[in-house]
């Protein structure tokens, strides 16, 4: 089995903005929750019974052919810091860090699969694309569920579907999300009316850690919010259409930057390169801030090709248990400040001044695309 310190040294393409396509739609994750029949919800469950859930579903986990040589630990036998280090790379979840005893994480070893054991529910299966692959996602974790349940005694009933700790996930038990990089809607203004027009249709925005955070490096996910009384195809059809218009506008405000304010634009990208090449001291706010106008204009032709990868890659080794996983210590928030704004220095420090000349004639002879509202 993979050790937690490989796992940390080898992320996933999708966490380093390998994607070609991942400019604007970074990541696509389907999450399923299932849970066993005749036992308590993990919530409602005893230490002794939470133990034997995961005895019962981890040897069947672990046993999978896509698991193989992976990563899997009782979180019992994790500190709080290696745990954070899990929900920062989006392999666990807040919740599932906070718990303990009778728990687990299963993670296969490209980090596209990501299993947890007796978070909310008994079991929770995530998969997670580069770009804006849904149904490839879904395809995957399908084809895993489908062999659990094969072995494992699913709680399901014939009117309500899968049975699940939460209400909100009865039926299919799906979560489909997308992670998108918005910028020019941010700096726009355009923001507001957008993610507005995506929750009058049913869809919920949260922040890049999900439920209850807030929006860092101008970074939202959209996610179904329910998942009885629709397929999972539909699910997904409906999200995956949503999802490609708010990437439109997205693409339109970028050029309309480009055509209508060039100056401004190139002053925003070129200021927020000279801060992160040269300060001392970031926080977690302001870094994300200024490493989303760099990716911002790494997408535009300001930097060569590669930058978008690299600000990906730094937006995960900044952030907190990161920076203290690589200090081989605990450390107070002003100590991370310094040594976040080090390491941001170091990354960039062979990164050239952005590029003045636009490709003027590529940029008026883009199609400007589809108008709000959405539908």
């Amino acid at each position: 089995m993979m050790r937690f310190t490989t796992l940390v040294k080898h992320p996933a393409d999708w966490m380093t903005g390998k994607s070609k396509d991942n400019a604007v739609v970074i990541t696509s994750r389907i999450r399923l929750a299932r849970n066993l029949r005749d036992v308590p919800f993990p919530g409602w469950a005893m230490k002794e019974e939470r133990k034997e859930i995961l005895e019962t579903i981890l040897p069947e986990i672990t046993g999978l052919t896509k698991m193989k040589n992976g990563f899997s630990q009782e979180l019992s036998q994790l500190d709080s810091l290696q745990k954070q280090v899990l929900v920062e790379r989006h392999l666990i979840s807040r919740e599932q860090a906070a718990r303990s005893e009778g728990c687990a994480a299963v993670v296969n070893r490209k980090q596209s699969l990501s299993l947890m054991v007796n978070e909310e529910d008994h079991l929770r299966m995530q998969s997670i694309y580069a770009g804006m692959h849904l149904r490839e996602a879904y395809d995957l974790l399908d084809s895993i569920d489908r062999q659990l349940e094969t072995k494992l005694s699913y709680a399901y009933d014939g009117q309500l579907g899968y049975l699940t700790a939460c209400p909100t996930n009865l039926g299919t038990g799906m979560r489909a999300s997308a992670m998108l990089h918005l910028p020019a809607l941010v700096l726009t203004d355009q923001i507001g009316q957008v993610l507005q027009a995506v929750s009058k249709i049913g869809l919920a925005v949260r922040g890049i850690f999900g439920e209850g955070t807030e929006s860092l490096g101008d970074l939202f996910q959209i996610s179904n919010q329910s998942t009885l009384g629709e397929s999972e195809a539909a699910i997904i059809d409906r999200l995956e259409r949503v999802i490609k218009q708010v990437a439109n506008h997205e693409r339109n405000a970028r050029l309309k930057m480009m055509q209508e304010e060039p100056d401004q634009l190139t002053n925003k990208i070129g200021r927020a390169y000279g801060l992160l090449r040269y300060a001392y001291l970031f926080d977690s706010k302001e870094a994300f801030t200024h490493i989303s106008l760099l990716r911002l204009g790494a997408d535009l032709g300001y930097f060569p090709e590669g930058t978008m990868q690299l600000c990906d890659e730094l937006m995960m080794e900044i952030q907190p248990a990161h920076l203290q996983l690589y200090a081989g210590k605990e450390l107070e928030p002003e100590k991370r400040d310094l040594i976040r704004a080090e390491i941001i220095r170091d990354q960039l420090q062979n990164l050239d001044p952005p590029a003045i000349s636009k490709l003027t004639n590529e940029v008026n002879n883009t199609d400007a695309g589809d108008e709000l509202p959405i539908d």
